[in-house]
């Protein structure tokens, strides 16, 4: 199977370094994804729109040859980029896997509050609570501070934008419960939570716990690994 991997905020194609051993030694073929301006913290970001993220995600998908389905994986922010991509291109996704993070709805920003003329949004630790941190030693997080690149503004702010083909709530999805766990997100379900409303919608979907914190591909990664392969098996 081909998998594009597509990584969150602040992050580059390598933030999936750790994880890919697992993936290729179960016999799979991986995409990293590095996303428009996010190749170096020099790059120009003020042009950069929500919709070249997801356009370089369905470009990855396009890239894959004989038109043959593919497994995206998305971490944190990245969980709408797979979701609109699937919207996009339903018929060649096989099956998303969620890490810590889920479909985002149309309409929906990450922060559509955030400043009309910031034009990037650099990572910055003191904003995240303890429970994000989870298993980010002082070294994992020295070095992913050292190779972050700032967020292209426009991702943050602007809305994603679907279709009317619901095709894409049949494909089978795997959400990764890292930061928050599998017990809590199954409660917000039945509750009808708005956080969770866009993955109620999907109608074949499961939730694999992975405790840790925000990022587990730094901090487990190799646990990350088996739970994509092992969902690939179905």
């Amino acid at each position: 199977m081909d998998i594009i991997l597509v990584p969150g905020f602040w992050l580059d194609g390598s933030a999936w370094d750790e994880v890919v051993p697992s993936l290729t030694a179960a016999g799979h073929t991986v995409h990293p994804v590095t996303l428009p301006g996010m190749g170096s913290v020099d790059a120009d970001r003020s042009g950069v729109h929500l919709a070249d993220h997801v356009g370089a995600v369905v470009e990855a998908i396009d890239a894959v040859r004989g038109g043959v389905p593919v497994t995206l994986v998305g971490h944190s922010a990245s969980g709408g980029l797979v979701y609109a991509a699937s919207d996009a291109r339903p018929e060649r996704v096989a099956r998303i896997v969620y890490v810590d993070t889920g479909p985002v709805a149309d309409g929906q920003a990450v922060n559509a509050d955030f400043p009309a003329d910031a034009v990037e949004y650099p990572l910055d630790w003191d904003e995240f609570e303890a429970d994000s941190l989870r298993g980010m030693t002082d070294e994992i997080r020295a070095d992913v501070m050292s190779r972050s690149v700032p967020q292209p503004g426009g991702t943050v702010r602007e809305p994603h934008r679907l279709s009317d083909d619901d095709r894409r709530l049949d494909i089978p999805s795997t959400v990764v419960a890292s930061e928050m766990s599998g017990e809590v997100l199954r409660s917000l379900v039945a509750q009808g939570h708005p956080f969770v409303a866009e993955l109620a919608r999907h109608r074949s979907y499961e939730i694999v716990d992975l405790p840790t914190g925000h990022w587990p591909m730094f901090t487990r990664p190799a646990d990350l690994g088996e739970i994509i392969v092992a969902a690939l098996r179905g």
